[in-house]
């Protein structure tokens, strides 16, 4: 257990000192104003933003700017590389980041009796995220997601097809009545 929790800090520490990462100017700074090393810059930071998501007024804020804008920076770059495994990774994270928000919207009453349900759900969507090969997204995709979308995919298919062919009649009536 120590070795693997001396991994994980040894693995912030050069993340958070890899100049090709946007955070690194931040954190060079910091610890120049302040004396203190990243390390414990970051933790504090860490602490602040779980503190908040636990107790702070509009969490939701917070934990959606959180599971949106790093995985949209990412998202970004992935699609200017030439290889289809970024691409595929952070496509398997916008599939669970919509289902889960798809299904927060109908069951808005679980917000409101999961104790630190904005803390939680920050903490899901890290280990989304999080830059190993099987993280939450793979996991989630491969154990929950696609055996439903194997099951339903053809329903689907044929309600989006019958979907599509009766906007394709209601925008030719309404053109033709418009021309005529």
């Amino acid at each position: 257990m120590a070795n693997k929790i001396d991994e994980v800090r040894t693995s912030i520490e050069t993340s958070l000192k890899d100049e090709s990462k946007p955070w690194t100017k931040v954190f060079n700074l910091a610890e120049e104003k302040t004396g203190l090393p990243r390390m414990y810059i970051f933790l504090g930071g860490v602490a602040i933003v779980v503190l908040y998501l636990a107790f702070g007024y509009a969490a939701q804020i917070l934990c959606n700017a959180i599971g949106v804008a790093y995985p949209a920076y990412i998202s970004m770059k992935a699609i200017e590389t030439r290889t289809k495994e970024d691409d595929t990774r952070w496509l398997t994270y916008w599939v669970i980041y919509g289902v889960l928000s798809v299904f927060e919207h109908f069951s808005f009453f679980l917000v409101q009796i999961i104790p630190f349900y904005w803390l939680l759900k920050c903490v899901f969507f890290i280990w989304c995220m999080i830059p190993i090969e099987n993280n939450g997204s793979t996991i989630m995709y491969h154990k929950v997601i696609l055996p439903y979308f194997k099951k339903y995919e053809k329903s689907a298919d044929n309600l989006i097809g019958q979907a599509t062919d009766k906007i394709k009649q209601v925008a030719g009536d309404v053109i033709s009545k418009k021309l005529s």
